[in-house]
Parts: C-alpha cells; structure tokens; sequence
C-alpha cells in the first residue's frame, strides 16, 4: 500500500495492488485509508501497549474493547472464556462489564501464568468473577476444565487471543467453537496480521499465517457460524467498518 496526501487540496491518492484512486481525503474512503496506515504505524509503536483498565495492563486497542463491550451488553454471556492472559488486563475488564450488568464470570486460559501476573489477578478487586487455568489451549485437558466452568444452559462467549498462528487458531476454533451458543460469538482476535508482513517487526509469512484466514476457512467447514462484524447499535456517521486489530474476528453462531 502506498498512500499520497495533500492536505491543501483535500486529496489522498491510494496506490495498492497495481491500481491507483484518488479520493477526497475528508470522505468515507478517506478515513478508511488513512485509519489503515493509522493502524499499520501504531502497532509499530506498540500503540496498544499504552493502556491498562483498572490497574492492569490490557494490550489491546481501545476501538475493540469497546466494540466487545457493545457485543457483551447485548448478548450478556454467562461465560467468557478467553484463551491468552498475558497481565490480566482483558479479564478485568470482561469481569468489570460482569458486575455492572450483574450477572457473567470470566475464564482465562494461558500456557504460562506468570506467578506476578497470577497474583495480581488473584489480589484484584474483580477476582471473585475470575478463574485461571493455566496450560495450552488445544490440549484435551485444558479443554475438559474450561467445560467443566460452564453449567448447563449458560450462555457462552469465546475469544481467541493466545497464539496467534494459523495453525493454532485453527485449532482453537475446533476446539472452542461447541462451547459458543446461538446468537453469541467465537472471535479470533489479531487478524491485522496479514496486514503488518511489511513493517517493522512484521513477518512476510503473515500474509497468509494470521486468525484472519483461520476464521474465514473455519467459517466455510461451519455454515452454523457467520463471519460478519457486528452491528453497530448506533452510528449517526456514514461509516461502515470497524478501526481494529480484528479484521474477519467475529464469528456468529446462528
């Protein structure tokens, strides 16, 4: 992608894939453009490295927790399951939605739990709606306690955020996706991937070896589940598409 601006004309030439368009640089397509490289150079930054939520460190973008909060208040999942803890930060917030809508508790699943990590989570005053349990994702074993957390009739919400190959997400989606029940979702988290091979700190590899694509041939051995991003509960703009870290995330089970 190769992008051209004249702020004084109001002009963004887009240059990606052999074709070339100019737009107005105040329109839809504008925006869309620039929020790409936005995106592209803030991970770069570590931009989402940055932020905490009540104390702990939550690595993500501000944009997607905040469109997973619109997803939580309008499913009000029983269950979150989140597979990658890394310093809690996600957990806390899942747990602090949980409290305010008065029903809802949180599993955390990482390979490592960091012991400070692990205490800080313990010690936290959201820990009541939190249970960690510490080993691979895909493994049978971690699977089985993950199930054993969720009681008959539960509504259960699923999001993907440990290893981030295609392989394993792939795996992770096998495994995860009969907890996730009808009208909630499975999210595989940090497709953006495909989208950083070419810049610092990227890999070529991920153009193809990224959640996005694992999501996208899930969806298609799944008709059960429909890859789309949720809706919006309100937009008084013309916009259309989420600013993300999790393009092709979100996976709706019908």
């Amino acid at each position: 992608m190769h992008v051209e601006i004249d702020d004084a004309r109001g002009t963004l030439v887009h240059h990606e894939n052999g074709s070339t368009r100019t737009v107005d640089l105040h329109s839809r397509e504008g925006f869309e453009a620039l929020s790409r490289l936005w995106v592209k150079v803030g991970w770069s930054q570590r931009y989402s490295y940055t932020f905490s939520w009540m104390g702990r460190p939550i690595i993500q973008l501000p944009e997607d927790m905040v469109r997973t909060q619109e997803v939580i208040y309008r499913v009000r999942p029983d269950v979150i399951v989140e597979t990658g803890v890394a310093h809690g930060g996600s957990l806390i917030y899942y747990a602090s939605l949980c409290k305010v809508l008065g029903r809802g508790r949180v599993v955390g699943v990482d390979i490592e739990i960091r012991e400070h990590n692990r205490r800080a989570i313990e010690e936290h005053e959201m820990a009541s709606y939190i249970t960690l349990i510490e080993g691979s994702s895909t493994d049978d074993a971690t699977v089985r306690q993950v199930q054993g957390q969720i009681r008959p009739g539960e509504t259960v919400l699923v999001i993907l955020d440990s290893n981030h190959t295609r392989a394993h997400v792939a795996a992770e989606l096998e495994r995860y996706h009969g907890m996730v029940t009808p009208g909630s979702y499975l999210v595989a988290t940090d497709g953006i991937m495909y989208d950083l091979h070419d810049v610092p700190g990227g890999a070529p590899e991920w153009v193809h070896d990224n959640p996005r694509d694992a999501a996208a041939e899930f969806a298609a051995a799944h008709p059960e589940f429909v890859l789309e991003q949720p809706e919006w509960p309100f937009n008084e703009s013309g916009l259309r598409e989420n600013i993300t870290h999790w393009p092709g995330a979100w996976l709706r089970r019908a």
